[in-house]
């Protein structure tokens, strides 16, 4: 994709990735707009960064979504980038019982998220000279999680999702990318300076490189090995790497 002259959409813009990708589109000159639930955390980030601005949007809500959608295409009529940021990741045990309302929220917030929010946009985008979605997934879409399956298969999901999706819009202006980070040091799970997880600054940097390229899939070099995993074979590398997280947890390793 072009870096410059867009108006973007971030949802979950407020921390972590995506408020590190909204900075560092922000400081291309790019017009952006971060959405969340959190207004105060909006408010924060939109000051410290003067130009950017925010709205409140439930991801999780359909009707909020549907309601948002037609405010952002009324006030932003060159909007023509969204990144499907906005994601939770509640730790879960599936050799036990699994709490159904917080499965409820990952699918809602992670999948059927951007899955109601694109078609909400899409005919808009459509009109656009150039436009591009992403998707923001997770290496554990090909390597899950076990601690976290509900989220490892919410990315798998998503992906998938994707994948149909630059299909079905390959005759048309709108690109389709996917981000599919490792473990970056955010507040997603609880920043701790955890030497396994990438730093934030070094992802987005990466990160803003790979989206200048007409790539499909964008994976930092430190994890393309996993994305090439999956196949009749990838069960060593999902045991490893799951006993060693057993093992060590986040800011113990």
């Amino acid at each position: 994709m072009k870096l410059t002259d867009n108006t973007i959409l971030i949802t979950g813009g407020a921390s972590g990735i995506g408020r590190g990708l909204a900075e560092a589109f922000h400081q291309r000159g790019n017009k952006v707009i971060i959405a969340g639930r959190r207004k105060a955390l909006l408010d924060e980030v939109v000051a410290a960064n003067p130009g950017m601005e925010a709205i409140e949007l439930d991801i999780s809500n359909l009707a909020n979504i549907e309601a948002v959608a037609q405010v952002l295409i009324a006030r932003y009529p060159s909007l023509n980038v969204l990144i499907n940021n906005a994601g939770i990741m509640p730790f879960d045990n599936v050799s036990g019982h699994v709490d159904d309302m917080v499965s409820r929220s990952i699918i809602d917030t992670n999948l059927l998220g951007p899955i109601r929010l694109t078609p909400a946009l899409i005919e808009h985008l459509k009109h656009q000279p150039r436009a591009t979605i992403i998707h923001n997934t997770s290496i554990l879409a090909y390597l899950p999680l076990a601690v976290s399956a509900v989220y490892s298969a919410s990315k798998a999901a998503l992906h998938s999702y994707a994948m149909s999706q630059r299909f079905m819009l390959q005759d048309t202006n709108v690109k389709v990318q996917e981000i599919a980070p490792p473990w970056v040091d955010t507040d997603l799970i609880g920043k701790s300076g955890d030497p396994r997880a990438m730093p934030l600054d070094a992802f987005i940097t990466e990160t803003m490189t790979l989206l200048a390229s007409d790539e499909e899939e964008l994976i930092v070099e430190a994890v393309r090995p996993v994305r090439a995993n999956p196949g009749p074979n990838e069960h060593a590398m999902f045991n490893a790497f799951n006993a060693d997280l057993i093992a060590n947890p986040p800011g113990q390793a």
